[in-house]
């Protein structure tokens, strides 16, 4: 393909991913321009019809220097929900370039979840200075989110919720729900507590507006629900929901008191940045994110590549020791990289399955001794056929039968290792407490290249010379 179709294939995906979104590279730029001029009702005009997502997504598009002016431009007009759907390093941005005030403001219009989730990274100064601005509940409630650690169910909960008492009836529920103010706008459970505020059953509120006002509410509330403890980690949470099809569930405190409310929309957040976590981890690229600046990716980045470096001198140390057979035959240094590349992306299958099956609970040890059977076997099969293939391809391109067979056993024995050190990697970190995630591709593909290396060359040094 040439250049120029390149260009214009690469075009037509960017325009198609503007198109989904409305936020094309010439919107984008008026609304900079606009926004360098200092036209803040023509910034106002242009993204009234946006969305929080969409709005986020702008946010994101615009220079960082020009994020927090437009932030402030769209004064009380702007949707706070957006902050929810800011990138990490956007959000912590704008929480340390807007004044404190705007952010009580907003703080006051969000969830307390969503509102925790923007403050988190405030100094602690500045976050008590917000604090003190908020409404008594609205405090109440974020400060109960902010106690507890991150990535836990406690930081994700919403503080708002509706919880009655067992003997009240239908209709005393109804009357509440509309006469008091201080209840969330949108929830579609009913907790029932007792006097301690242990969750003793739920209600869904279509079950309860289709009950009779004199019913007492416990006899129509559910007692088998799922409570979710407010330490516990996001992805056990998501596990748990996902497990049990759950919409919500109650968070509890050490002493079983009610505390909050998580939702399946909180889950859905914490399924993707999980999985997004493994395939950057995976790739060794940490937290990096599209809205990182040069130095900090260049940090991220190096440290990795820099333990690639000292691994790739390993694997050449290898070579280095058969360096006269290589001179002797030079198919050989033609070959190996075959046997290595080829050892190298089975063992990348296996170690990606191995550590998103170790993720979501499928690979345990009731079942591991089963999982490394099988992929020892993949590797073993698809040793073999490879092993034939590139036998027959060095036959009839250097004309060597005793060549063919050295690689083709060299083929083997590298698919087997990198079976071996595809599952076995990944499980031993997970078993020294280390996220497998994280340095399994490292430690997969070092083993890969030097059993490569040292088969084939190895192999072709005592068989051919």
């Amino acid at each position: 393909m040439c250049y120029g179709a390149l260009m214009a294939d690469v075009q037509n995906i960017a325009n198609t991913l503007d198109a989904e979104v409305d936020l094309s590279s010439e919107y984008v730029r008026s609304v900079s321009e606009a926004l360098a001029a200092g036209d803040n009702e023509s910034v106002r005009l242009q993204v009234r019809d946006l969305r929080p997502p969409d709005l986020a997504d702008l946010i994101e598009l615009l220079e960082p220097n020009q994020r927090a002016p437009f932030v402030t431009a769209l004064g009380s007009e702007i949707d706070y929900d957006a902050f929810s759907e800011l990138d990490a390093a956007v959000r912590d941005q704008l929480a340390a370039e807007l004044p404190n005030a705007y952010l009580a403001r907003a703080a006051t219009e969000l969830d307390s979840d969503d509102a925790a989730y923007f403050l988190e990274t405030l100094e602690p100064r500045d976050r008590d200075e917000v604090l003190e601005q908020l409404p008594l509940s609205d405090r109440a409630a974020l400060q109960r989110n902010l106690e507890y650690p991150e990535e836990t169910a406690g930081r994700l909960m919403q503080g708002e919720f509706v919880s009655v008492a067992p003997f009240w009836n239908v209709g005393q529920v109804i009357d509440y729900m509309r006469e008091t103010e201080e209840l969330p706008t949108t929830f579609s459970e009913i907790y029932i507590v007792d006097p301690l505020f242990k969750v003793l059953g739920s209600v869904n509120l279509s079950h309860l507006l289709r009950s009779k006002r004199h019913v007492p509410i416990e006899e129509i509330m559910r007692d088998d629900i799922s409570t979710v403890d407010a330490n516990a980690d996001q992805e056990d949470v998501a596990r748990q929901f996902e497990r049990y099809d759950l919409y919500s569930a109650p968070v509890v405190d050490a002493s079983g008191r009610l505390v909050g409310v998580m939702t399946v929309d909180d889950v859905v957040e914490v399924i993707q940045e999980e999985a997004d976590e493994d395939i950057r981890r995976l790739g060794g690229v940490g937290n990096e994110s599209m809205t990182n600046n040069v130095l900090s990716t260049t940090q991220s980045r190096f440290i990795w590549l820099l333990v690639n470096l000292l691994t790739a001198v390993l694997a050449s140390a290898v070579i280095k020791m058969f360096d006269a057979s290589i001179e002797q035959m030079v198919a050989l240094a033609v070959l190996m990289p075959i046997v290595a590349s080829m050892g190298g992306n089975a063992g990348t299958q296996t170690m990606t399955v191995a550590v998103r099956a170790l993720a979501t609970r499928d690979l345990t040890a009731v079942n591991a001794s089963r999982i490394v059977l099988r992929e020892v076997s993949v590797g073993l099969l698809n040793g073999l056929l490879f092993a034939l293939i590139l036998a027959l391809v060095t036959v009839l391109w250097f004309g060597s039968g005793a060549l063919g067979l050295v690689i083709a056993a060299a083929m083997v024995f590298n698919h087997l290792a990198a079976a071996l050190a595809g599952i076995l990697v990944p499980l031993t970190l997970q078993r020294l407490g280390k996220d497998p995630a994280i340095a399994s591709s490292v430690f997969v593909t070092t083993i890969t290249d030097v059993v490569g290396f040292f088969a084939f060359l190895g192999l072709a040094t005592f068989w051919l010379f």
